[in-house]
């Protein structure tokens, strides 16, 4: 990319990928971040890294999105990989029932390691496999409202919805913060003595949506 890590941005936000291995959560980000994809990508060992800018509104905003291998003998880096995370990306793979099943575990240890309010939004990959798929798209839906979060379907492969996914996460933050920013304005007008406070987006987190999304 042309852009370096310290480019200029109105905000820099964290955000995670989270889910089984073999899901495609790296060519998810690889998609998103540079738009590339590997047929004969390599499991993740430990934590990788990737960003991109966005613009939302007349903001720059830096996405600094983390992921991590699936594989429980890498889960030690748990805490400091979900801290100050605002975001997680929690997918699944639409051929493997098992990787849906484990949804409620991904879903404790982010709510036990991160913040219990983030942004979250269900993905469910690989959906140019249709013809192998073992998790029905109402299910993914159904398990995404009763959890109070975000649902979409992408493929890495034919770059369906990839962005989609992570525009969401990311607009939905910024719309958080920018509100937690205007209330905490208010509330040093209305208490002029009270100190001045500073909100950035890199420090809050994120309110917990109930409704944010329906393909």
């Amino acid at each position: 990319m042309a852009d370096s890590f310290y480019d200029e941005c109105d905000y820099l936000l964290k955000a995670v990928l989270i889910g089984d291995s073999g899901v495609g959560k790296s060519n998810l980000l690889s998609r998103f971040a540079r738009d590339e994809f590997r047929l004969d990508s390599k499991p993740t060992i430990g934590v990788e890294f990737a960003y991109r800018n966005i613009k939302v509104g007349d903001k720059l905003i830096k996405a600094h999105i983390w992921d991590t291998a699936g594989q429980e003998r890498f889960r030690a880096i748990t805490s400091s990989y979900y801290r100050g995370a605002l975001g997680a990306l929690l997918v699944f793979d639409i051929t493997r029932r098992a990787s849906f099943d484990n949804l409620k575990k991904w879903l404790h240890e982010l709510r036990e390691f991160g913040n219990s309010d983030m942004v979250i939004v269900l993905v469910g990959n690989k959906s140019d496999l249709g013809y192998s798929r073992e998790v029905g798209e109402e299910e993914g839906r159904i398990f995404a409202e009763k959890e109070g979060i975000c649902f979409m379907e992408t493929s890495a492969l034919e770059n369906l919805n990839v962005e989609e996914a992570f525009l969401q996460m990311i607009t939905k933050i910024h719309e958080i913060t920018s509100q937690k920013s205007l209330d905490a304005k208010i509330a040093e007008a209305t208490m002029p003595h009270a100190g001045r406070t500073i909100i950035c987006i890199d420090e809050v987190s994120a309110t917990k949506q109930t409704s944010c999304c329906s393909n």
